[in-house]
């Protein structure tokens, strides 16, 4: 029952989506989200190519989000598993098996659940930055062959 319901909620959420239907209290969901991540170090904005507006620091993206209903977010597959059962997101709407999440927001609480995990992919996002951008150690038992 549990994958019946995880399957048919994306499609109940499209289909209201599609009708022009959106959850009242949830107006503004897009601009505090972008408001909160613009303000974070190094994150910048642009659309996204499927719609709705994607956060990037530097080319890694760290999220995107779909108007006021829906935002996805990478993860690597471990951690993916880890949010999803922890009930704080849905595995991808279209990519299931892959490391993205999907968290739908019905209600106010869900953005701030959405920014916690946004600031979690940022997380992952400046330590990978920040180890390409160190050079490796001089290996001081190599000896010179000039």
């Amino acid at each position: 029952m549990s994958r019946l319901l995880r399957l048919a909620r994306p499609l109940f959420d499209l289909f209201w989506r599609i009708a022009g239907w959106r959850h009242p209290q949830m107006t503004g969901a897009q601009a505090k989200i972008t408001q909160a991540l613009l303000a974070w170090e190094g994150v910048a904005q642009e659309p996204h190519r499927f719609g709705g507006v994607e956060f990037c620091l530097g080319r890694r993206e760290i999220g995107h989000i779909h108007g006021d209903w829906l935002v996805d977010i990478p993860f690597p597959t471990k951690v993916r598993d880890e949010v999803v059962a922890a009930g704080l997101a849905d595995p991808h709407h279209i990519l299931p098996n892959s490391g993205w999440i999907s968290r739908y927001l019905r209600q106010p609480e869900d953005v701030d659940t959405a920014l916690a995990l946004l600031r979690r992919s940022y997380e992952f996002a400046t330590k990978q930055r920040d180890r390409r951008s160190v050079p490796n150690p001089p290996d001081e038992n190599r000896k010179d062959t000039l």
